[in-house]
């Protein structure tokens, strides 16, 4: 929705102040929404808003004053100001004078760190708690036309997980085996693209059928690759490979024929069309039902389980053993486990068993398991869950553990 605005005073939604993380992700409106507090964390920043924060626990670097900006994302913000990020129930504290229920924060606000009496505290103007006279930030006297709903700040960098709220999909072993299959190209295409037009069948007992209402959309996989516990060896799921898009135009149906004198039915397969292509498709790619785009709420916290045996899984895409920083991995650790989206877990480097050539016996070692970063969960699903890398010091690699932050 579009907002005409005109030297207008806008009052600043600080909380998220930092609140860092208490805002929607991808595509929501710019309205004010609910997101999830627990009771411990309206607890916590209670104690915080009366208190203020033990200096100690901010960033070293936290600055007196920042403005933020148009790029900027609420995890990188509460980097600023806490040593770990995670907690913003305390950050929110901070401001819970100010801000009664967390909002959303925009480009333009200026936030400042108040440091005295040995305690931290977040104000909306210089050396005070409280909002500038009137609590309204005056703007440059010109009309412009903005959406709202594009100014407000991630939590996390949308075009870094967006893909993966749709692509990939975790799978048990019968539901892509048993899922409608492509079983002929138009013109007898063997490979297929972008406007290519296609036919599929279901089962028997499930055939490909159109439904009233608008077209039914699908995404196209292959290669159902399992993904094992490093651990324990056992299979959690299996990762379909996405290959691209299509739209059922026809529904199955059957035809009648005359064959040396005796009618024969043949079944007539569903009609698609290809309307998005990742990789050429063929006979055999599985079509599974396009689920309903989900504007999720990233609230990063610790889980409030302890997590015991968490491994990395997989890197999602190359095929390699390491990671990198925004990058996605598999973890062997889903909503069975307690684990939802926003949970952050720590990363330790599974310390390598070496030969102490050093001594006469040559014993075997196992070097100490180090910290190397963050990373945070974004698509849970019952065995296993994607996340994305935050924030590292080493390369993470697949059998590298998880522990609570």
């Amino acid at each position: 929705m579009k907002k005409h605005r005109m030297n207008h005073s806008l009052r600043p939604n600080l909380l998220a102040t930092l609140a860092a993380i208490t805002m929607a992700g991808l595509g929501a409106t710019a309205q004010a929404q609910s997101y999830p507090v627990t009771p411990q964390q309206r607890t916590t920043a209670q104690q915080a808003a009366q208190a203020g924060v033990p200096l100690s626990e901010l960033a070293p670097n936290a600055p007196d004053e920042y403005t933020v900006k148009p790029r900027d994302t609420l995890w990188a913000i509460s980097r600023l100001y806490l040593r770990s990020p995670w907690r913003w129930p305390e950050l929110w504290g901070m401001n819970m004078g100010e801000i009664q229920n967390p909002h959303r924060i925009y480009p333009g606000q200026v936030l400042y760190l108040d440091k005295s009496g040995g305690r931290a505290r977040l104000a909306m103007r210089r050396g005070g708690s409280g909002a500038p006279e009137g609590g309204t930030i005056k703007l440059s006297p010109r009309t412009r036309y903005e959406s709202l709903a594009d100014m407000a700040l991630p939590t996390l960098n949308p075009s870094v997980i967006e893909p993966f709220l749709a692509e990939p999909v975790v799978v048990d072993a019968a539901t892509l085996a048993t899922a409608p299959r492509i079983v002929a190209g138009n013109d007898s295409r063997v490979v297929l693209a972008r406007g290519d037009r296609a036919y599929a069948r279901g089962e028997p007992d499930a055939p490909l059928m159109e439904a009233p209402g608008p077209i039914r959309t699908y995404r196209v996989f292959r290669n159902a690759t399992p993904l094992k516990d490093p651990g324990t060896g056992e299979i959690l799921g299996y990762e379909a490979q996405y290959l691209g898009k299509a739209q059922l135009q026809r529904g199955e149906s059957s035809a009648k024929a005359e064959v040396e004198g005796k009618e024969v039915v043949y079944p007539v397969p569903a009609t698609i069309d290809i309307v998005a292509a990742r990789e050429e498709m063929r006979a055999g790619d599985r079509l599974l039902p396009e689920p309903p785009r989900q504007l999720l709420s990233y609230v990063p916290r610790a889980p409030a389980q302890t997590i015991a045996d968490g491994r990395i899984v997989s890197v999602y895409g190359n095929a390699v053993q390491f990671a990198a920083q925004n990058q996605v991995v598999a973890i062997n650790k889903g909503t069975i486990d307690g684990i939802e989206n926003g949970h952050v877990l720590a990363i330790l480097k599974n310390g390598d068993t070496i030969v102490d050539k050093t001594g006469a016996a040559k014993e075997m070692l196992k070097l100490p398991n180090e910290r190397i970063g963050l990373l945070m969960v974004f698509r849970p699903f019952e065995r296993v869950s994607y996340a994305l890398v935050l924030e590292i010091n080493d390369a993470p690699r697949i059998g590298d553990l998880l522990i609570n932050p």
